[in-house]
């Protein structure tokens, strides 16, 4: 299996560095290849790994945390590896790790904080993780308790069963007894309770069931409740509903036709918290009213929402996709992610240069709200070792200029885009 492989050399005693920086460096796309190499030694011979379990603490630069096994192969000489996983290695930024080791009798050994670093592949910039927990132990702990819960079940079952045949045995003194005692406690309770007004009721729940919360949340059958077409959300009590969006006033998405649930909770001081989903587009905003006054709607963003689709251009005046000398593309495309940032990237060749000269034009929701330019890479053929620019105008109307080139050699060999503002 081909690995890129960090080693580390690592004498276990008390005056080492409390952590190590390294110069280790993996990238988000090396799944499956990232791997770490421990050479262990003590007093400067190697420690032996026998009767012991190696655990890597590692805490990403986002907040996310794992801890795993590492992999012992050579317990003689103190060898150890760990490959990190596909999960793991999508967390890019530094990272801190520590490696623990765990002996069968109870000891215990921290053997060195050190930091590494993951970088962003160009193929993941647009991809951003999630925090994740993942600790080695908890699917060990979910098995244990799985385990006691149905010995338990069992053990209920059987004592069950064992008292259900107690209870059938019965002695004639034992059944007399009982007669007896039943038929003198329901004659000291006919007598009285034929006379008391209030009965099966006593005055101590009639008071509790009077003082008890009696407003419904929903309806009696546990459901939300539906809203009337042309109520208006910031009047509706507190309590669960459902409508179609847009024949309610004040709602969050005017232009979304479909049916939303609507939960509603309010305190003592003109301060109210509506949450709206959408059911089938499945999205979530949020709103607030403070001292009566609306607060307006927030949309909840979530993963989803940072996947963002690229459109590839129409090119004109001469102008096409560039593909470098090695046979990789680098196709022009553009895309727009949750905020409205637009980012244009890839490169063309072999076109037009000038002031009003269109190399292509965005699509309308993709234009810039003023006049921009942008400095960008241009080809350097011709003019060895002197790094070549080119200046390029965004218009309102989404037209795209390459209006001139610092190479005037070969000005229109490659024209290197990368480039990104905020849409109108």
């Amino acid at each position: 299996m081909v690995t890129k492989n960090g080693t580390l050399s690592f004498d276990v005693n008390a005056y080492s560095s409390s952590s190590v920086s390294t110069s280790i460096n993996f990238w988000t796309q090396d799944r499956q290849t990232a791997r770490l190499i421990f050479k262990l030694t003590k007093d400067g011979v190697p420690l032996p790994l026998a009767a012991v379990t190696g655990k890597l603490v590692l805490v990403m630069s986002d907040g996310s945390r794992f801890i795993r096994d590492v992999t012992i192969v050579d317990r003689v000489n103190g060898h150890a590896e760990y490959v990190l996983s596909d999960k793991e290695v999508k967390h890019y930024g530094n990272v801190q790790a520590e490696l623990n080791l765990y002996y069968t009798n109870d000891q215990s050994m921290s053997v060195h904080q050190f930091s590494f670093k993951i970088s962003k592949s160009l193929i993941d910039q647009e991809i951003v993780p999630i925090t994740e927990y993942y600790v080695d132990e908890f699917e060990a702990l979910r098995e244990k308790i799985n385990s006691l819960y149905e010995e338990s079940i069992q053990t209920i079952d059987d004592l069950r069963a064992k008292f259900e045949d107690l209870e059938k045995i019965e002695t004639k003194q034992g059944a007399q007894s009982k007669a007896d005692a039943a038929l003198a406690a329901a004659k000291e309770y006919v007598d009285p309770h034929l006379g008391n007004k209030k009965i099966h009721v006593t005055e101590s729940d009639k008071n509790k069931w009077n003082n008890g919360q009696i407003y419904k949340l929903t309806q009696d059958s546990g459901t939300r409740k539906l809203i009337p077409d042309g109520a208006d959300l910031l009047t509706l009590p507190p309590g669960l509903y459902y409508g179609i969006n847009n024949r309610l006033l004040n709602n969050p998405d005017p232009s979304d036709i479909g049916w939303f649930n609507y939960d509603i909770s309010e305190s003592n001081s003109d301060r109210k918290m509506i949450i709206a989903v959408a059911s089938y587009k499945n999205t979530m905003w949020f709103s607030t009213v403070h001292g009566d006054v609306f607060r307006g709607w927030k949309r909840v963003l979530t993963d989803a929402d940072t996947v963002t689709s690229w459109k590839v251009p129409s090119l004109s005046k001469g102008w096409k996709q560039y593909v470098s000398s090695d046979g990789i593309p680098h196709t022009l495309r553009y895309s727009k992610d949750a905020l409205g940032v637009v980012e244009i990237i890839g490169s063309i060749t072999g076109g037009v240069i000038g002031n009003d000269v269109e190399a292509f034009t965005l699509l309308d929701g993709f234009l810039p709200m003023q006049p921009m330019h942008f400095i960008g890479i241009a080809s350097s053929l011709g003019t060895p070792g002197v790094p070549q620019y080119h200046r390029t105008y965004i218009g309102t109307d989404g037209r795209v200029c390459v209006q001139s080139c610092s190479n005037t050699v070969n000005p229109n060999e490659f024209i290197t885009f990368g480039f990104r503002f905020k849409a109108k």
